[in-house]
């Protein structure tokens, strides 16, 4: 194989000969599925992607747009970073999603908030219920510390540097990265203040639903928790889809179901008023 790649003709016959390989981590183009919930047509489909063990991938999507995240074999780690796509400066801000709603747990009906009052996305179904908001991701360091090397382009990648990766596809920087949710790996907080991590590995199959509240840039990387006890490196392939939808109508039961809920939305609808 050698031989074959230090030509480049040969190269080039190699290359074109693996059209239409398949493997299982990859987007899928145009994007297909055949799970859709029913009454969505197929057309409406914009997104169909198995992120690797230690990848990422990135995506803008349309306010009312609807991203399905699924633990494909129980050990996946989807942290999760969104930006306002018309404004990236206006981010997830993980500090206000947990004190405006009086509650770090996410779950069903829970709403993700950007650090100026807005509902960037909210959660619309959850099979898994072990989310972190505390922990962040790891970085070059902590994946050197543990695993003995964390680099993007090595064995191990980290979670920041892959967040740095997807945000740079969107014209963003260092500065743009910012504090990340994690989706399907939890953590518990203990009355003395401890940490205690929930990192499974949980039953395959387990789903998130978002739905988007404004056009906004997800970025996702699926690298394992940082603080997952195991001394391998862990983490196991993540499936993402994604589909258009309604923009939530004012009677929608997530958006009234508090009064500080309430007011994201309306901050929601007064920016889409200008």
């Amino acid at each position: 194989m050698t031989e074959t790649l230090a030509n480049p003709m040969a190269a080039r016959d190699h290359a074109r000969s693996m059209a239409g390989t398949v493997v299982e981590s990859m987007p899928v183009l145009p994007p297909v599925a055949d799970d859709l919930p029913e009454g969505i047509p197929a057309g409406d489909l914009v997104w169909e992607e198995t992120i690797a063990p230690g990848g990422y991938a990135t995506r803008r999507l349309a306010r009312g747009a609807r991203l399905r995240l699924i633990d494909a074999k129980g050990d996946a780690c989807a942290g999760l970073q969104i930006f306002n796509a018309e404004m990236p400066t206006e981010r997830l801000n993980v500090a206000d999603t947990v004190k405006v709603q009086w509650n770090a747990y996410l779950e069903a009906g829970k709403l993700l908030l950007s650090d100026m009052g807005r509902v960037l996305m909210s959660i619309e179904a959850d099979s898994a219920g072990t989310h972190d908001c505390f922990c962040g991701t790891s970085n070059a360091a902590t994946n050197l510390a543990k695993y003995g090397e964390g680099r993007n382009s090595g064995a191990y990648p980290n979670g920041r540097d892959r967040f740095l990766l997807g945000a740079a596809k969107h014209g963003l920087g260092r500065r743009d990265v910012h504090p990340c949710i994690n989706l399907f790996k939890g953590t518990r907080i203990e009355t003395d203040g401890t940490i205690t991590p929930l990192i499974g590995p949980f039953a395959p199959a387990r789903e998130v639903l978002l739905r988007a509240e404004m056009d906004v840039i997800v970025v996702i990387a699926n690298c394992p928790h940082v603080l997952d006890p195991r001394p391998e490196y862990s983490v196991t392939p993540l499936r993402v889809t994604a589909w258009r939808g309604k923009v939530t109508a004012e009677d929608d039961p997530i958006r009234n179901a508090t009064p500080e809920g309430q007011r994201a939305f309306i901050n929601v609808e007064d920016y889409f008023r200008r």
